[in-house]
């Protein structure tokens, strides 16, 4: 059953779990971040699809145990959460996580941008703002492949993104059509 809510975010390759590993890397934090909110709040709509399967270790083979790993969380979920900000750097895992999920999964895209704190900093005239839609560039498969599944683009606020993972629109089985949206101010 899909339920799950994959998250995709940067962090920086190899992985290193030690001292800090991820946790210095600003867009794994904003992960950490809704896994808090969830710890808080049991009613908060995240089911990290990350907990569904073992944990990956530095070192471990990228054709053998990453990519199928990830391939794996992918296809137990829903949607995808993609934290997208100016640190976002296009690694191999972010690449690989983008293209399966949208190319061949097809599932429905919440893009969360921590560096934006309204509705309205995210629009001018109705429409994203040219500063967000520079950044899909930052992971080329997403700008080139963003209109093949519904997307819906969101600020770091909770209520907001709250209101994303609760939105059926936003998940493979009732997805709506594919497009680039938003909610309005």
């Amino acid at each position: 059953m899909r339920n799950g809510n994959y998250c995709a975010f940067y962090v920086a390759e190899p992985f290193n779990p030690g001292t800090l590993g991820a946790h210095a890397t600003e867009d794994f934090c904003y992960y950490n971040l809704l896994r808090s909110w969830k710890g808080a709040d049991s009613s908060f709509p995240f089911n990290d699809s990350h907990a569904l399967t073992y944990n990956v270790r530095d070192g471990s083979d990228w054709e053998l145990t990453l990519k199928p790993r990830l391939r794996a969380r992918l296809r137990s979920s829903q949607n995808v959460v993609l934290f997208l900000s100016s640190s976002t750097v296009n690694s191999r895992a972010l690449r690989e996580e983008i293209d399966y999920a949208i190319n061949d999964q097809g599932l429905p895209l919440i893009v969360v941008y921590p560096e934006y704190k309204t509705k309205q900093s995210l629009l001018s005239n109705g429409s994203l703002v040219q500063s967000v839609r520079d950044l899909w560039s930052k992971i080329p498969v997403l700008r080139d492949s963003i209109d093949e599944v519904p997307s819906l683009h969101v600020p770091m606020v909770k209520a907001l993104i709250h209101s994303a993972l609760n939105d059926a629109d936003f998940k493979l089985a009732s997805k709506r059509k594919e497009g680039v949206y938003h909610y309005k101010p």
